[in-house]
């Protein structure tokens, strides 16, 4: 029995990437997990990753993982998301928000002044990595009030601490929706305490995703740089302690929240 059997998790954006990541350290710890994304056997992508896939890696690793295929642009999508995890499974644990429309990382990571960049990218960024965030969480927020009690983690980003300086690679689009999953975060926390739900927003370490690794060049040399399963195991972990109220409305660094927790990267 893992540590997190029994528990009910949704992982947005789990396709690939550190959605995926997570979704795999929570099948670790036993989860069943609802993987969201809009890429599907039938559909594929421009990266490899599928919900299908993902859920099946999720139950190889000794939870039970659920492809829920989903557009996060679309709030009817998100809607009936939630609606299903309800008639399933009558509960919700923990929310995991991970989704994002990213562009390739070498735009991504760019530098490029922002009045040089298509307007698109705010749209993409923000209504896909922000917006959604507040979107699935208006939905599972009642859910979790109801039991009295449940975890929402937003993904953020070391790129959003400090706001920019003349040389950061990040985009504005993307330093601005990291950013407000802070104020996002903290402010869900404060309306959510009463009702015994925790809401915090996590900076997970540089990681080797699918679309790093297909342009690695953007980055240079990337081995020493995590797993994305690192993230996900460091969650299952704050998870599976119990005692994450404690750190509601905090931005938590996942490296040193990984020390506090005693998880070990044995790479991959």
């Amino acid at each position: 029995m893992g540590s997190l059997s029994g528990k009910i998790a949704v992982v947005t954006g789990a396709t690939r990437g550190l959605g995926k990541g997570i979704a795999l350290g929570l099948g670790e710890a036993g989860a069943t997990v609802y993987v969201t994304g809009r890429a599907t056997d039938a559909s594929g992508g421009s990266l490899p990753g599928t919900v299908e896939r993902t859920a099946a890696e999720v139950t190889r690793l000794g939870g039970r993982g659920v492809a829920a295929p989903c557009d996060h642009r679309s709030d009817r999508d998100v809607e009936a998301l939630f609606a299903r995890v309800n008639r399933e499974q009558g509960r919700l644990d923990l929310l995991v928000n991970s989704a994002l429309g990213s562009p390739e990382q070498r735009v991504l990571w760019s530098g490029e002044r922002f009045w040089k960049l298509p307007i698109s990218l705010w749209d993409d960024l923000i209504d896909v990595g922000l917006r959604s965030h507040f979107v699935a969480t208006w939905h599972a927020a009642p859910r979790m009030v109801e039991q009295g009690g449940g975890l929402i983690i937003n993904v953020a980003s070391h790129a959003a601490g400090s706001g920019k300086s003349p040389k950061s690679k990040s985009i504005l689009p993307y330093s601005v929706g990291k950013a407000g999953l802070h104020r996002l975060s903290a402010d869900m926390a404060a309306e959510l305490r009463e009702s015994g739900v925790a809401v915090v927003s996590i900076w997970p370490p540089a990681s080797r995703t699918e679309g790093v690794l297909a342009q690695a060049e953007v980055f240079g040399d990337v081995g020493a740089w995590k797993e994305p399963i690192f993230t996900g195991r460091v969650v299952a972990a704050f998870m599976a302690a119990g005692d994450f109220f404690a750190r509601s409305g905090e931005a938590l660094v996942v490296e040193d929240l990984a020390k506090q927790l005693g998880v070990v990267d044995t790479r991959g």
